[in-house]
């Protein structure tokens, strides 16, 4: 090999040596500073109440057709089908070995709103905090005090059944460099106080857009699409689009949207169905302001 072929060969190699560490270094976990969670005080467990319903923590994490009680405990291991392969919800209750109980106040808040495992792996985006990182740090803290309260469970949930690529965590990174932020979804009149607070719901801890929201061959949002329907994950029907406008709820009034919310029954008296019901059972648990909230956003939405 000639001398010139040496150097370009040389070159080439040491392109690909800092090109790779780059990508490293711009992509690897990015937990918060520990500052971040410090000096928040005693957690409200009444307010932590408020924000676990407002989350639907039982929706993926309680066992399959539980009730009353039994919705508390959080033993994970319920399938969530995806494109991308099977995900298994964790354990999240406050069992030491098998749960969280185990986990500080920053480890939960990071893998809340950065994706970041308590040994500082990626989490994958089935579990959204693509949307939990708008929450403030307070309902962090409240939510997490509140969780702490909840019964046991020494449950191992399976792991995550991915084929290639999808089971390689490293690639993570680079989903959470495209797509991982803490902006507003759309812009509404943010001197409304009402609006405001149903942004704050439906695009951070209610996560309405992680079934509502058509994802691109990634799995990140259709931006300008938000809200405006999808494939059901699982396969079976599409979820509807809830933008003013649509056929599902384009024609109800805001009045409608708290009161299906509230009871789970349509203007037409048809009642809630699919997934959808287990997220209005965490709806109904809310206090009437926030159910008003989250329908004043959504009638303020621009048609899709």
């Amino acid at each position: 090999m000639g001398r010139r072929a040496t150097r370009l060969l040389s070159g080439l190699v040491l392109l690909t040596v800092v090109g790779a560490g780059a990508f490293w270094w711009l992509t690897k976990p990015a937990p918060w500073d520990a500052t971040h969670w410090e000096g928040l005080g005693e957690p409200d467990l009444a307010d932590g109440e408020r924000v676990f319903w407002a989350g639907g923590c039982t929706s993926c994490h309680a066992a399959p057709g539980a009730k009353d009680d039994a919705r508390l405990v959080l033993a994970g291991g319920r399938p969530l089908k995806s494109p991308f392969g099977t995900f298994y919800p964790p354990n999240i209750s406050p069992d030491e070995t098998a749960g969280t109980g185990s986990w500080t106040l920053a480890e939960f808040g990071n893998a809340m709103t950065r994706g970041v495992g308590k040994n500082g792996e990626h989490l994958y985006p089935s579990f959204p905090y693509g949307s939990y990182a708008r929450m403030t740090v307070k309902d962090i803290n409240d939510l997490w005090g509140y969780m702490r309260t909840l019964p046991k469970s020494a449950n191992v949930a399976p792991p995550h059944d991915l084929p290639f690529p999808y089971n390689i965590r490293l690639a993570l990174g680079g989903w959470k460099l495209l797509y991982l932020t803490d902006a507003p979804r759309v812009d509404v009149n943010a001197a409304d106080a009402k609006l405001a607070r149903g942004q704050y719901l439906v695009e951070g801890p209610g996560h309405c857009g992680e079934c509502h929201t058509p994802r691109n061959a990634l799995g990140g949002f259709e931006a300008d699409r938000w809200l405006a329907g999808a494939p059901n994950p699982e396969g079976e029907g599409r979820i509807p689009d809830i933008t003013p406008g649509s056929k599902s709820i384009g024609s109800w009034s805001a009045s409608d949207i708290v009161s299906y919310l509230e009871t789970g029954f349509t203007p037409d008296f048809d009642s809630v169905g699919g997934s959808m019901v287990e997220v209005q059972k965490n709806m109904a648990k809310l206090p009437a302001s926030e159910r008003e909230a989250i329908a004043a956003y959504l009638k303020a939405l621009p048609p899709s």
